[in-house]
């Protein structure tokens, strides 16, 4: 009897721990169930964009050129773009002068197709030599960088003379390529200093050249960058260096 009896103490000490045990996991699982609801946001809603196929742009973006017409280019000289447009594509013509779109922007993402000349002629900074710049004056070196020896802050995919690129991601000479920036405009105070400097993120070809780096200031061939005081938004201009080079499908989102 009394083994009996121990039996049944056992039998209901455990029944008690388990009682117990199912309890405090039941009150465990409401609490993180509590936590999980006081984490959830709920609102503003992301806005639906649809992704473009293949090469189509996505649904909210702008589109620069799509190699029908020059509309939303202008010459920075003043007056129409007198690049060749021909197959899709429009191509530097040397001594026209570079290009900028009519309307501005600032904080983006840019979509943008360029192709140096099929047939190599000169080295160096001589040889497909191009640049998109961000608000006119933020350069991303295009170049033909394809075998080609050249200083490195100067090579395709260099913010020119201020960030290494942090791959050489070119294609041979006459092959499309393409540039996905993310660029963060400066920010400036009142009386002209910089608030927050300008930020490139860029990929070529699907490959990450530029991580988040900072701009320095105004695109210089030589001395040293400096920022100037100016408009949240500028144009966007690609440079006539008197090389033939391509560009198509442009493409923006302003962010």
């Amino acid at each position: 009897m009394k083994k009996q009896n121990l039996n049944n103490s056992v039998r209901k000490i455990l029944l008690v721990v388990l009682g117990v045990s199912a309890l405090l996991f039941s009150l465990q699982c409401l609490a993180q169930d509590d936590n999980h609801k006081s984490t959830a946001i709920w609102e503003p809603v992301p806005v639906v964009v649809t992704p473009g196929v293949g090469t189509a742009p996505p649904s909210d973006a702008i589109v620069l050129f799509d190699g029908k017409n020059m509309d939303e280019w202008e010459s920075t000289k003043g007056g129409p773009s007198k690049w060749k447009l021909g197959d899709g594509a429009m191509t530097v013509v040397k001594k026209t002068g570079s290009i900028r779109t009519k309307k501005a922007f600032g904080d983006c993402q840019l979509h943008i197709e360029w192709r140096t000349p099929a047939v190599v002629v000169g080295d160096s900074q001589e040889r497909g030599n191009s640049g998109i710049f961000l608000q006119e004056r933020y350069e991303l070196q295009v170049l033909d960088s394809y075998n080609n020896k050249t200083y490195v802050n100067g090579q395709a995919g260099s913010i020119y003379k201020q960030h290494i690129p942090l791959v050489n991601a070119c294609r041979p000479p006459g092959v499309w390529q393409t540039y996905d920036i993310i660029y963060t405009a400066p920010v400036f105070k009142e009386d002209g200093t910089v608030e927050k400097p300008a930020y490139f993120t860029v990929l070529q070809n699907g490959v990450l050249i530029q991580n988040h780096v900072e701009v320095k200031g105004n695109t210089v061939h030589s001395g040293q960058p400096h920022y100037e005081k100016h408009n949240p938004k500028e144009p966007i201009a690609l440079q006539d260096h008197g090389n033939p080079v391509s560009y198509r499908n442009i493409w923006i989102r302003e962010l």
